[in-house]
């Protein structure tokens, strides 16, 4: 392969096993199932106590779903996740539940929710009779906590819940055991970005601020770049394979500015652009086939063909054959005296007389026997075929141009030699005029620094957003001097779109200049962006195993509502619904009447 080609993977996801049967119980207590509900990916599992719990979560699949392509006459229904394949076929019928990073659409999150439970082996008949622990938006709306909680508890029928932030997990997984950490936590995922402050190991949720980019933004901007550089290459540049080149092919500039610079040398450029080749036929318009070999498929088309129209005519004969039965039957409730079912038979084929009963009978009759009839002639004739070394094909032959017109029209048009069917001396291969695999292939030169490049500069896709920079230094001025020095010192990314290369060393430069001088700070990167989260869910789940104080059970839900959380290390702060207070009707009552008598008692006075 040349330097710096690299073929799109063009991965199709494999359908997910479904497990016979779970883990059910550890000792006394239901084993916890921990769900990362990403708007990019669900990743679900068991957290399994004991020394190994398991490497990873059992099952990862994308949060989308797409009807299936029989729809409702029939079809396969709605498929989910790993079980869609390839997602560029159906990128136009991909539905997710997510606005955002907010759950809004119950239906779909439950198609999610099944079959993660289907597929992870949930035993219990019914419900779902295993806590779980379920990861939520940052400052989640209430409302969207209560659908939740109402499809969690009324649909499947859990014991008890707790809902927890991602990034916090993730934080939660990476810090040392029982310390009460404060830091920043830079959370990038596919829709948003948060910057959340820790204050003792609780977030201070009136200081977190969310910039709307993401991995989704970067893969559309990345697709918009390169469909302009190459626009007769619309329909291969894709969003999955934009993705693919994000998270193989990108990485995070220290300075943007200068590494633009470094771009503009010719040396430099040739030695770091790569070279992205799109599958192409390297199949040239010309075809090169010999005699024999246009005879052979001449032979096998017209056997696809005769196979095809045989197969029709047997079927049109089986359900004319039917039909014809069924006149039939009803011909001999006439002929029994039937007449009642005979009458209601006629209704039901929508005829008015026997007459016209008969005049069908006898149409479909000669169409049966004519079908019969065709039917073993095409027989005959394809075993005539068969055993004829040359058959004759008479439609297609009209079709093909004989030797002599091929040489009149090689008169007047030299492109059509190639196409002579000369036996005498072999075929001169033709030469392309370019290289089919270099006008396949796409330069991603500076776009690898350019589409990721937009979570620190929302400007270049015109949006009108601060970047991560900015709005760290945002939240920091909010605190005193003393706490700023605190927070700096754990400054910790996390989040499948901080896997740059770069990200680190980028994050260091911006504190560098907006920290006053020799002061220090720290930048910690997830050690998996990606699935510490549900790590860290985990671990969560198994240090809280016995702990009523942080799960919210069935009796707590229809008391206080599914809006209703309780508050833990990694969850969001609870904001209960404050209701404006009415004023009783016989209190305003009381005052009307006590304010009619006051008038009274003052007319009185004056007369």
């Amino acid at each position: 392969m040349a330097a710096n080609v690299f073929p799109f993977r063009d991965a199709r996801a494999a359908p997910d096993p479904v497990l016979e049967a779970g883990p059910v119980a550890h000792g006394l207590l239901p084993v916890p199932l921990v769900l990362d509900n990403g708007s990019f990916q669900v990743r679900a599992g068991w957290a399994c106590p004991g020394q190994d719990p398991g490497p990873e979560p059992r099952l990862q699949f994308r949060a989308v779903c797409a009807r299936g392509r029989g729809g409702a006459r029939g079809g396969s229904g709605p498929q989910v996740g790993n079980a869609l394949g390839s997602l560029e076929p159906l990128r136009w019928m991909l539905r997710s539940p997510f606005d955002r990073n907010v759950p809004v659409n119950l239906e779909l999150q439950e198609l999610l929710l099944d079959y993660s439970f289907q597929h992870l082996g949930v035993s219990s008949q019914g419900c779902v009779d295993h806590p779980i622990v379920l990861t939520e938006a940052v400052c989640n709306p209430l409302y969207s906590r209560q659908m939740m909680s109402e499809l969690l508890f009324e649909c499947y029928g859990i014991p008890k819940v707790a809902y927890g932030i991602d990034s916090l997990f993730s934080f939660y997984h990476n810090k040392p055991k029982n310390s009460m950490c404060s830091g920043l936590i830079i959370s990038s995922g596919y829709q948003c970005t948060h910057v959340l402050p820790i204050l003792e190991g609780r977030l201070d949720a009136k200081n977190c601020k969310r910039i709307n980019l993401g991995g989704s933004q970067a893969a559309g901007y990345l697709q918009r770049l390169l469909q302009l550089k190459y626009p007769g290459h619309l329909a291969a540049i894709t969003l999955s394979r934009m993705e693919e080149i994000l998270h193989e092919h990108s990485y995070i500039a220290e300075d943007y500015v200068e590494e633009l610079h470094k771009w503009r040398c010719p040396d430099y450029y040739e030695n770091n652009v790569h070279k992205m080749q799109l599958p192409f036929s390297s199949k040239l318009l010309g075809s090169t086939l010999t005699s024999e070999e246009k005879q052979e498929r001449r032979q096998q088309q017209l056997r696809r063909l005769q196979e095809l129209n045989a197969r029709r005519r047997e079927e049109k004969l089986q359900l004319d054959q039917e039909r014809l039965d069924r006149l039939l039957y009803v011909q001999e409730l006439l002929e029994d005296g039937q007449m009642d079912q005979f009458h209601k038979a006629l209704i039901e084929l929508n005829m008015d007389s026997p007459e016209e009963l008969q005049s069908y009978i006898q149409k479909l009759s000669s169409a049966v026997e004519q079908a019969k009839q065709k039917i073993l002639q095409a027989e005959v004739n394809l075993e005539v075929d068969v055993v004829d070394s040359k058959p004759e094909t008479p439609d297609l032959e009209q079709l093909e141009p004989s030797l002599e017109d091929v040489e009149s029209m090689n008169d007047f048009d030299p492109l059509f030699s190639e196409e002579t069917p000369g036996v005498e001396k072999p075929v001169p291969t033709v030469q392309p005029v370019f290289n089919l695999a270099a006008y396949h292939q796409l330069f991603v030169g500076t776009e690898r620094i350019r589409a990721p490049e937009i979570i620190f500069q929302p400007s270049l896709i015109g949006e009108e957003q601060a970047g991560i920079a900015e709005t760290l230094q945002y939240i920091l001025d909010r605190y005193p001097k003393d706490v700023q020095e605190m927070l700096v010192q754990n400054v910790f990314l996390t989040g499948g779109n901080t896997m740059y290369p770069g990200i680190k060393a980028r994050m260091e430069k911006e504190l560098l200049e907006m920290r006053p001088f020799q002061s220090s700070f720290q930048v910690q990167l997830a050690s998996n962006p990606v699935l510490d989260a549900w790590y860290g869910a985990r671990d969560w789940a198994l240090d809280h195993l016995d702990d009523n104080e942080v799960w919210i059970t069935r009796k707590e839900y229809e008391e206080k509502g599914g809006e209703y959380l309780k508050e833990h290390c990694a969850s969001n702060i609870c904001v209960p619904i404050r209701l404006p207070k009415q004023a009783s009707r016989s209190s305003d009552a009381q005052a009307s009447s006590k304010g009619s008598a006051a008038g009274g008692g003052g007319a009185g006075e004056q007369a």
